[in-house]
């Protein structure tokens, strides 16, 4: 397919309608094989389940163009596992893995000419979500529910480079310890947005989220988990129930142990230790990682010895041979790279 007209060095990071989308209905028990359409915008009732009870959850991946020319993306299956355990977590039923990769498979073979050619940077963005569509006026799960997945050409998320950010200890608790924040439940983001905006206007980057029972330990960002770097090279990720599963993290630990045979710890990581790391960064679908600089603890900055200039040593290093393997620069481990053209 012919690439669209789209100036890929200048694209942002937000919504560019594309051509075709998959769309998916469940009802009377079972989901139907499901199809592209054309049509972007959404019909429901006034009194859908989403719109009442926010019974909604979502995925996020990327398609990529390697160094060979073939479109890929990135361990779709583990995206689509996530969407079933975020799917039963909320009593909405579970879309087969088999028809989600399918699904992916269809929407990035029909948008081919949005996915950013190697080495611009960009990439097409898959978003995958679900939600209660029939009408719900008593607090209960939908009983019918739609499927769908579009698809956005994105810049990438740091132009001019990856430049250290400063995120802020958060007064406001993400998750509850037994709560949804395991699930990537579209009502836990909503919940961030004030923080957000706060953290915003007082300048910083980020909220860090502490655990909700104790306050005492360090849990993930508004919308990406954390990683640590010790300063003998120790690779240290929190642990937690109530931690969203990190794809990016996962596989970036994997990277660290056996690409660069660092050792690796995921464990409770409390604030009060924060201090002695050497560098620390967020990672998530959009940007991998996101360096971090420093932290500030209700005007207590904790600055890591990496700076707020340029990622860490480490933390570049895992950078570099994550999207390496993405952009297929590198062998990645069997199963990783799902190629689609």
């Amino acid at each position: 397919m012919e690439k669209k007209n789209i100036d890929w060095s200048n694209i942002g990071f937000g919504y560019v309608q594309t051509d075709k989308r998959y769309v998916a209905n469940y009802k009377d028990g079972a989901w139907d094989k499901g199809a592209l359409t054309d049509d972007p915008n959404i019909v429901m009732n006034e009194c859908a389940g989403v719109l009442q009870y926010a019974q909604t959850c979502f995925e996020g991946l990327k398609a990529y163009t390697t160094e060979d020319g073939h479109i890929v993306t990135f361990r779709p299956d583990l995206n689509a596992e996530r969407l079933m355990d975020s799917a039963a977590r909320l009593e909405m039923p579970q879309l087969p893995k088999e028809q989600f990769i399918d699904a992916v498979d269809q929407v990035v073979k029909a948008n081919a000419g949005y996915v950013p050619p190697y080495g611009s940077g960009a990439t097409l963005y898959i978003r995958p979500y679900m939600f209660g569509i029939n009408p719900v006026i008593g607090v209960k799960p939908a009983d019918e529910y739609q499927f769908r997945m579009f698809c956005t050409p994105v810049g990438p998320y740091f132009k001019g480079g990856a430049k250290p950010i400063t995120i802020r200890v958060s007064d406001f608790d993400r998750a509850a310890p037994h709560g949804t924040g395991h699930v990537k439940a579209g009502l836990n983001y909503a919940m961030s947005l004030h923080a957000i905006v706060d953290a915003h206007q007082q300048g910083y980057d980020e909220n860090v989220y502490l655990d909700a029972a104790t306050r005492t330990k360090i849990e993930e960002t508004g919308g990406a988990n954390i990683i640590f770097v010790t300063k003998d090279n120790k690779v240290v990720t929190p642990k937690s129930d109530s931690i969203l599963p990190s794809i990016t993290r996962r596989s970036l630990m994997y990277v660290a142990e056996h690409y660069l045979g660092l050792e690796v710890e995921q464990r409770e990581v409390y604030l009060d230790e924060v201090k002695d790391f050497a560098e620390c960064g967020l990672c998530g679908t959009a940007a991998v990682i996101s360096p971090v600089g420093k932290i500030v603890d209700h005007g207590k900055e904790i600055c890591f010895p990496s700076g707020m200039e340029e990622m860490g040593p480490v933390t570049k290093k895992l950078y570099e041979t994550l999207t390496g393997i993405q952009m297929g620069r590198i062998e990645a481990p069997e199963g990783w790279i799902h190629r689609i053209l």
